[in-house]
């Protein structure tokens, strides 16, 4: 599935694009299964399929948690990928990679990005690599055609932010504030101004991410944004209310985007 031509084609059809998020063996392969269900049944546009690492230094306490639970439960690099093999074939959505550089270099970028295509990988979102060290790793995503998602952040200087947006493919992704994730984001005039400051350097689609929870956070982000990124908030939800108030919740998210 290629990316842009694939987000170019669900914008026609709504205003704001969703992506969600699991962690693939947290809480359980079988319960990652009945999240992506539920994402498929009420109309989820991307999923980042996270796989799990040691060190997840973009992630706050519960993702972290969840990364070392997966890992004690046994999943693997080939696990994860069957896995993601078997969502890409059962759902409609785009699935992304979402993890840290380590596992792309102990494969190899070559064949990272092979083993990531082969099973139904769109692209991939690696927040702990700069991009002035991707090296061969842009090649290699276009000669699988997969989008390596690029990050920006508030604090990056309008040169650096030219330089990360000048790479983008697929979309980029827009961090809403400083910090890991999990903690709440308050949608205040700052992030605007952000978002702005991103658009004078790309007319690629934008997504929004760290922090969104309800769908009156995402009510905000029309005009602003193409895509929001809900992860940690539903997660949350998984663990205190179970699968129907993880439906609810999918519900109430999906609605506010149309």
């Amino acid at each position: 599935m290629n990316l842009d031509n694939y987000i170019q084609e669900r914008l026609q059809h709504k205003k704001l694009l969703l992506m969600t998020h699991a962690v693939v063996g947290y809480p359980s392969l079988e319960e990652n299964w009945q999240m992506l269900e539920t994402m498929q049944e009420m109309g989820v546009d991307l999923v980042e399929l996270q796989m799990p690492f040691s060190e997840p230094i973009a992630d706050g306490p519960l993702f972290a948690k969840a990364n070392h639970e997966a890992l004690k439960n046994g999943i693997t690099q080939q696990i994860y990928f069957d896995f993601m093999k078997k969502a890409t074939e059962r759902f409609d959505f785009a699935i992304l990679m979402m993890g840290y550089y380590n596992n792309a270099f102990m494969m190899g970028h070559e064949t990272f990005c092979k083993a990531l295509k082969s099973n139904g990988g769109s692209g991939f979102i690696i927040p702990d690599l700069p991009i002035e060290e991707f090296g061969d790793l842009f090649q290699q995503s276009q000669d699988h055609d997969l989008a390596p998602i690029i990050l920006c952040a508030p604090t990056n200087t309008d040169e650096r932010l030219r330089l990360l947006l000048s790479k983008v493919n697929g979309f980029a992704y827009c961090v809403a504030r400083k910090g890991v994730t999990g903690a709440k984001t308050q949608l205040t005039e700052s992030v605007e101004t952000f978002i702005q400051r991103c658009r004078q350097h790309t007319k690629m689609p934008l997504a929004l991410g760290f922090g969104l929870s309800h769908g009156t956070d995402l009510e905000k982000l029309h005009g602003m944004v193409e895509i929001a990124i809900v992860g940690s908030a539903l997660l949350k939800v998984w663990e205190s209310e179970g699968l129907e108030g993880y439906r609810e919740r999918m519900r109430e998210l999906v609605a506010s985007c149309k």
